[in-house]
């Protein structure tokens, strides 16, 4: 039997579920719930964006402090990609539910991009006010200090997913950990922190020299952390997703499957595809025969009922496409619509293994 798709439990060990147990919204911690983030008086919850759980486990001797912490792995959501896992884990939600479902998804008939909230019209957080996608108050409802970076913090993924927390900006590292340290300081209770320095080099340079300088770096600023407790305070590190090398291997979609789509959203290992109006079910076989020795390919219609988003609203849906490429190998899917500054070397969306468990680690003062 080939490889089968990590699909999440949301009920269970999904990043979704972190916040809810570290604010004490379940009768008891759960048994992934690290002992050393159980019954704490202060928690700061650090995520570093684009930390895999397997890529840590074969660098631990470039992060000997994250080597050293309580905890294992834990899933992240489906699509594995920042704009889902990170709302996933601010407001308690899979992305059914909290309507983030994608990177690039569709709204009114065109292509969001909700990291930069903008469509080929430009930037929309005016025209499609992230409220209008994502209402869920983050956090429980509770307004926890949120310390990420100054660029991000009044952008329309932050207001979908962080509105009405109180944002505390930071521009170097050194002051991200300074930040923190003040809310600690001041008895907070609760404190958010991002970090996506990991992210950030893996997509540019992949998975090796680069990838371990990194981790290195990150590991230190996870000490710097572990520093900066006062007594009785525990640090928590998790992340959005990991990461799959995939270099040069990107397929150009065959013209004979290109026919029967209207346009794509999704990403290049988690790639939606919209079908024109009557063809479906031959946009289906034509990528199965082209597709399905490279990844998963499944109908909109199998990937609610298996519940790879979680349950489904009527939005969520309509915002999803009716076939998704879903990567099993280390490939992606070209869209030429779907670009950045410099050709993405790493990669993640996909429900393969490497991409879907993140590390769920503590360690209290």
């Amino acid at each position: 039997m080939g490889q089968l798709p990590v699909v999440p439990d949301y009920d269970g060990a999904a990043v979704n579920n972190v916040v809810p147990a570290l604010l004490g919204q379940y009768a008891e911690a759960p048994s992934w719930l690290p002992a050393a983030a159980v019954d704490c008086d202060q928690v700061v919850l650090l995520v570093l964006d684009g930390l895999g759980w397997d890529q840590l486990q074969e660098r631990l001797v470039h992060a000997p402090t994250m080597a050293g912490m309580d905890g294992g792995s834990i899933c992240t959501v489906a699509p594995s990609t920042t704009a889902c896992a990170l709302t996933s884990i601010s407001t308690g939600l899979s992305p059914g539910q909290h309507g983030i479902v994608g990177y690039r998804m569709v709204v009114d008939d065109s292509v969001l991009n909700v990291l930069r909230w903008a469509t080929p019209d430009g930037d929309m957080r005016q025209k499609v006010p992230p409220a209008s996608i994502q209402a869920s108050a983050p956090f429980g409802g509770e307004r926890p200090p949120v310390v990420t970076r100054a660029e991000f913090a009044k952008s329309g993924f932050t207001l979908a997913h962080l509105d009405q927390t109180r944002m505390t900006p930071y521009r170097m590292v050194s002051t991200l950990v300074t930040e923190v340290r003040h809310h600690l300081a001041a008895g907070e209770p609760f404190v958010y922190a991002y970090y996506e320095g990991i992210d950030k080099v893996a997509h540019e340079y992949g998975l090796a020299e680069h990838y371990d300088a990194e981790l290195r770096a990150a590991d230190r600023l996870v000490a710097d952390f572990v520093a900066c407790l006062p007594p009785g305070a525990a640090l928590v590190v998790t992340s959005d997703h990991g990461q799959v090398d995939v270099g040069d291997n990107v397929i150009t979609p065959a013209a004979d499957l290109l026919r029967h789509v209207r346009l794509q959203s999704g990403e290049a290992r988690f790639r939606w595809l919209h079908a024109r109006s009557g063809q479906a079910d031959a946009l289906l076989e034509t990528a199965t025969d082209l597709y399905a020795d490279v990844a998963w390919v499944a109908s909109i219609e199998q990937i609610a009922d298996e519940r790879w988003l979680g349950e489904l609203t009527a939005a969520s849906r309509g915002r999803l496409g009716d076939v998704a490429l879903v990567t099993r190998e280390p490939v992606a899917f070209d869209d030429p619509d779907d670009s950045g500054p410099y050709h993405l070397i790493g990669r993640h969306g996909s429900l393969t293994e490497a991409e879907m468990l993140v590390p769920l680690l503590a360690t209290r003062a």
